[in-house]
């Protein structure tokens, strides 16, 4: 019996590794392809995983038969059942060894793999496309190539995320511009930059898969032919010590083996670890052999189990289960197998310390996903806002760059909430995206027609800057200077031009204006500078003025009098401060006209008859004009209010002329209507003085006429 089961055994063993020999002929590329990254699994996909087999059974396990006892056979079932509770769990536990032979398939294709454990995963998520650009420009000059794997991916991921939204904006910006789609290029130094670190990341990568395809080959013929020797050595007619000894030699030319490629490593080890147990069956006849090495490599796996349950006291869980898989790989590698008695209740401890961990690692997820929800209600608080921004975008200029830095806030916002769970992320980046480019082409449609209205102003500002242009020269001062301050005025309420050329049309415009106003003040200067030397003048006078004493002779002192105000009305205007010298002479004048006891209207009329003759001499038909009108309005001023305190007299008619009101009002009558003569008396002076010209004018031409006769 035990001889059919030994050459069943062989039998099979043989044909697995004649297999595994044929496809990985088969199937070995003549040039390694590019590494594939085992992610991480989540709780909530591990029992989509297939099951795995327990690191210390053989790959065909399901054909094994033992010294010990038969397989009971396999009874047909008409269709799989609904998996029970316990059968999800059992699937959920052995998706977590699989994982776990996964990695550690990794690993051993090259022992520089496991630093990937050590580099910290960043929130590549939250970090701008140049922040992304020094992290992986870090990551490939500091780290090795073969360890990078998973974080160059999510670098490259959340950047092309973001290039792609950065460039779609430009290109709308480059449309709204009125440029056409097909003619858009953009140059990203930022993008540049990435393609050139990225390219060298790919470079290092592949002559590192390039150097490593020969001896992982080579190292995979060495175990595939260790294999064939152990299968040999059942066969082998010398004493069992010295097959013993052959066998231990074969195991530590395995742990000597050397990497071999990942996708190989499982398989050729459940073929080795099949014959290993073929071969300690084998040793059923030296059972003190076989014996002594099981006592050993169940202490051994004591230990295992020991040091796997006391990681359920790590606090960290991502250094628990690197150790974890470091133990499994112990585990699976260094130590062989026990005796069949031992060999479910070790392997049940320590998949039970495994279970441990696992079950850790689900609730840490389920935190996780709580976390990815509650980010996920953050982010779409931030997108409702960014909708909320794009469809109430401002209409003004200030208002709209606060909206475009609230929008910059958000953005920072959203990328620092952290992740979402898997199956939303895509929904969510597309939202967000969609959000932010409604926004832009608000925001560009905004600019387009506000650059519309800036070019308006720019072609107004332009036409007032000509006008400016051909005044600055005018010496029309009277009617150029109203003008260009009008003009100045209107520049003021033209808004914004485009910002290319404000600076050149504000500088031509100044230069403009600041020339005739140059010009202007500088001819105001002289006028001071003669205004003043009038008013010293005029000041003398005063002086003289205020030293004059009657003679007591009227008509001389009326005729020295006239002497001092023809003098005055000589002179031209004094600085517009210093003014009051008027008063001051006018004042000394009554002071005198007082003494030679002139009324009122003799005194104004005096003062007035020098005016007269300013305007005789001048001969300027409007400023006459101009005269006639302004004291025929102050005529009808008189008059008016002349009525007007006579209307009130009659409100008193009861009232007695003692009455200090009443006799207010007739005084202020009498003023008025002395004040009335007066402005007549000055009317009929004009108009005199308007005839004589008139007749001088008329004799002139009369003489003019009959010397053309003659």
């Amino acid at each position: 019996m035990e001889d059919k089961e030994r050459e069943l055994q062989h039998n099979v063993g043989e044909e697995n590794i004649q297999e595994t020999t044929e496809n990985t002929e088969a199937t070995a590329p003549k040039e390694v392809p590019e590494a594939v990254e085992i992610p991480e699994k989540e709780p909530s996909k591990a029992t989509d995983e297939a099951p795995t087999e327990k690191p210390s059974e053989p790959l065909e396990a399901e054909t094994e038969t033992t010294p010990e006892a038969d397989a009971p056979p396999e009874t047909p079932q008409a269709e799989e059942p609904a998996p029970t509770e316990t059968a999800k769990t059992k699937n959920e536990d052995d998706a977590v060894l699989e994982e776990i032979d996964e990695n550690n398939a990794e690993d051993a294709e090259d022992t520089d793999n496991q630093e990937r454990h050590t580099i910290p995963l960043l929130d590549y998520h939250a970090m701008s496309m140049e922040n992304l650009v020094g992290e992986l420009q870090k990551l490939v000059r500091n780290e090795k190539v073969q360890a990078i794997k998973k974080h160059v991916e999510g670098i490259k991921y959340e950047f092309d995320l973001k290039f792609q939204e950065f460039i779609e904006g430009k290109k709308e910006d480059f449309i709204n511009a009125g440029g056409n789609e097909v003619d858009f290029k953009y140059n990203s130094v930022t993008k540049r930059q990435f393609n050139e670190v990225y390219s060298d990341y790919r470079e290092k990568r592949n002559q590192y898969y390039k150097n490593l395809e020969k001896n992982l080959k080579e190292n995979l013929n060495r175990r595939l032919e260790i294999i064939e020797e152990l299968k040999g050595l059942i066969n082998v007619d010398e004493d069992m010590n010295s097959t013993y000894k052959a066998f231990k030699e074969l195991q530590e030319n395995w742990r000597n083996a050397g990497p071999i490629p990942r996708t190989e490593y499982n398989n050729v080890w459940r073929t080795y670890q099949h014959h290993i147990e073929i071969f300690y069956d084998f040793l059923h006849l030296n059972r003190e052999l076989r014996d002594l090495d099981f006592k050993h490599n169940l202490e051994e796996k004591e230990k295992l189990v020991r040091r796997a349950e006391a990681l359920a006291n790590e606090p960290d869980l991502t250094v628990a289960f690197r150790d974890l898989q470091t133990l499994h790989k112990i585990w699976k590698e260094d130590i062989g197998p026990v005796s069949q008695e031992h060999r479910e209740e070790i392997w049940e401890r320590f998949s039970n310390a495994t279970k441990v961990l696992h079950q850790r690692r689900q609730d840490h997820y389920k935190e996780l996903d709580a976390q990815y929800e509650n980010n996920l209600v953050r982010k779409n608080e931030i997108i409702a806002s960014i909708k909320e921004l794009s469809e109430n975008v401002a209409s003004s200029h200030k208002a709209l760059q606060q909206q475009i830095k609230k929008l910059e806030e958000l953005r920072t916002a959203f990328f620092a909430a952290g992740k979402v769970p898997r199956n939303q992320n895509e929904k969510t980046w597309d939202a967000f995206k969609t959000a932010v480019r409604n926004f832009n082409r608000n925001k560009n449609a905004y600019y387009k027609n506000l650059k519309k209205e800036q070019q308006e102003n720019l072609d107004k500002k332009r036409a007032l800057l000509d006008r400016a242009v051909a005044l600055k020269d005018s010496e029309d001062w009277d009617s150029a200077t109203p003008e260009m301050k009008r003009i100045q005025s209107e520049w003021k309420e033209i808004g914004h031009v485009p910002r290319k050329y404000s600076d050149k049309i504000w500088k031509e415009f100044k230069s403009a204006c600041n020339h005739y106003f140059d010009r202007l003040h500088a001819l105001k200067n002289e006028g001071l500078k003669e205004e003043q030397e009038n008013y010293d003048k005029k000041n003398a006078c005063l002086e003289r003025l205020s030293a004059f004493e009657l003679s007591g002779t009227r008509e001389d002192d009326l005729k020295s009098i006239k002497a001092f105000i023809a003098e005055w009305k000589s002179i031209g205007r004094v600085p517009f401060k210093k003014k009051n010298i008027d008063q001051k002479f006018n004042k000394i004048l009554d002071g005198i006209f007082k003494k030679l006891d002139l009324d009122r209207q003799e005194s104004e009329l005096l003062k007035y008859g020098n005016k007269i003759q300013q305007l005789a001499d001048a001969d300027n038909e409007r400023a006459i004009q101009n005269e006639r009108s302004f004291i025929r309005k102050k005529i009808e001023e008189s008059k008016a209010e002349i009525r007007q305190l006579e209307t009130n007299l009659q409100f008193f008619s009861n009232a007695s002329e003692d009455n200090p009101l009443v006799r207010d009002v007739i005084k202020r009558v009498e003023s008025h209507k002395e004040t009335l003569e007066t402005w007549k008396a000055k009317l009929k002076k004009l108009n005199i003085m308007k005839n004589d010209l008139n007749r001088a004018s008329d004799a002139e031409e009369e003489e003019a006429a009959a010397g053309e006769e003659e």
